[in-house]
């Protein structure tokens, strides 16, 4: 009977023990409103009536250099200059569904071989588990890779060698619709890479449109503005250059005005070394409703000591959920 009891206590201590090893790592509890509804086999789940906030946030030491290494406790997230709580924070290269948003306009007619070869640089600069699509625009827009996201170098090649530049720009027509695409992604980080010449001067949209979407999605925009040099009044340039600034800035990405063309290949590397060195930064807002209202959001960080004051890039604000949305 003893040898019974012992072989029994033995088995289900391997048991325990396997189940907990298979365990998989538990998301941050949602906040204490969370309401307890009935499931439909008749026990109970937990369903948060509020929408975790997730931020890409990129830190520089006065220098411009990526900081690297800062403990959660460092960073102060404050939503309508209201500081939240933050349930993740953390320095992660992970996986991107990326959108490769490229002018095909007449003007870019000897300037597209190097704008391909900067995007095929920044998609094999970074995680080699991201997923990319590719959308050519000219007076319309065209998504021109085979499959809605691919990690096929050779795929993303072909669609970015379908020019044929000519027409005008409908820049924040594209923007949108490439915004839109993004939804079908199976990664949660989402980023776009445009590149283009000049004022967009064909769109059905406006920039009031492309900043709302923006905000709306979790995309972070880079832009590239191959604007020297151009034929266009200052005014016309100086407006261009204002739309990219402003697509960046909401998204927490970053707006580029290279001289030439070949600077291109190196902003290429440095969005991806971007990309790569974001911290996550996530919270559960204490302004629990839906509202559906515009949220401001600023992130601060406290230097260790021996560092310079540093610099944090986000998104600058985003929609909250609707009670019909999340239902």
């Amino acid at each position: 009977m003893l040898a019974l009891v012992s072989v029994l206590a033995l088995w289900a201590g391997r048991a325990n023990a396997q189940q907990q090893g298979t365990n998989p790592q538990k998301p941050p509890p949602p906040p204490p409103d969370a309401q307890k509804q009935q499931a439909p086999q008749g026990g109970y789940t937990l369903r948060s009536n509020v929408e975790m906030v997730v931020l890409r946030a990129t830190v520089l030491d006065p220098h411009g250099d990526f900081v690297n290494g800062l403990p959660g406790d460092a960073f102060h997230v404050y939503e309508d200059k209201v500081e939240q709580k933050l349930s993740i924070a953390k320095q992660e290269d992970v996986p991107v569904s990326m959108g490769l948003v490229i002018d095909n306009s007449g003007s870019m007619r000897e300037k597209r071989a190097k704008v391909n070869a900067a995007a095929l640089t920044l998609v094999q600069s970074s995680n080699p588990e991201d997923e990319a699509f590719v959308v050519n625009f000219n007076d319309d827009y065209y998504l021109d890779t085979e499959h809605d996201f691919t990690n096929d170098i050779n795929e993303m090649k072909e669609a970015l060698e379908r020019i044929d530049a000519r027409g005008s720009t409908a820049l924040y027509d594209a923007v949108i619709g490439s915004l839109d695409h993004l939804k079908k992604a199976h990664r949660d980080k989402k980023v776009l890479l445009v590149v283009t010449d000049g004022e967009d001067n064909e769109s059905r949209k406006k920039l009031e449109d492309v900043i709302q979407d923006a905000e709306r999605s979790d995309a972070v925009i880079y832009t590239i503005g191959l604007l020297g040099g151009s034929d266009e009044s200052r005014s016309t340039v100086r407006k261009a250059k204002k739309a990219l600034q402003d697509m960046s800035e909401a998204t927490g990405g970053v707006a580029f005005f290279p001289e030439e063309v070949g600077d291109t290949q190196e902003i290429c590397q440095q969005i991806a070394h971007d990309i790569r060195n974001q911290y996550t930064l996530a919270y559960y807002p204490s302004n629990a409703k839906q509202d559906g209202t515009y949220r401001s959001v600023r992130v601060e960080v406290t230097p260790p000591r021996g560092h310079g004051k540093l610099s944090v890039r986000t998104r600058t604000g985003y929609f909250a959920k609707t009670a019909s949305a999340s239902d």
